[in-house]
């Protein structure tokens, strides 16, 4: 199924009032929620993808001083079964917030992906391996 063909398809910045159905969507893919002050400009740097007014899957671009951001805390809606549905609901997401990224001027879009299918998906929208590396967090 080609979502782009759906006439209820709807792109849309995200908003606080996502946040409790993103923590939903985190927990049951076993992803930690980040905090909602842990997200970039209060919630207004993330895309969400939505058909028949249904959630499909959201994403964040954290902006930086520099010519780099960083796209992150992609996810998608666990109740969504069907996968082309998902897969392109979540390409579409990727190009959506590349493309964002590229009009505030950003020259080069990072992420950090351990999850097979979602690496796949990123390829497939362009995206290129880095090298392995850990990430290394400290909590302050």
């Amino acid at each position: 199924m080609d979502i782009r063909k759906i006439n209820n398809l709807k792109i849309r910045l995200t908003t606080t009032e996502d946040y409790q159905e993103l923590v939903s969507w985190w927990k049951w893919h076993r992803f930690t929620p980040p905090n909602i002050d842990m997200l970039p400009n209060s919630l207004k740097d993330g895309i969400m993808i939505s058909i028949n007014e249904i959630n499909c899957c959201a994403g964040f671009i954290y902006r930086t001083p520099s010519s780099f951001c960083w796209c992150e805390y992609i996810v998608s809606n666990p109740e969504i079964k069907d996968k082309s549905i998902r897969t392109e609901a979540l390409c579409l997401l990727i190009n959506n917030i590349t493309e964002l990224a590229r009009k505030m001027g950003f020259k080069i879009i990072f992420t950090s992906v351990k999850n097979q299918n979602l690496i796949n998906k990123y390829q497939s929208c362009g995206y290129a391996k880095g090298t392995s590396t850990i990430e290394m967090i400290k909590e302050l």
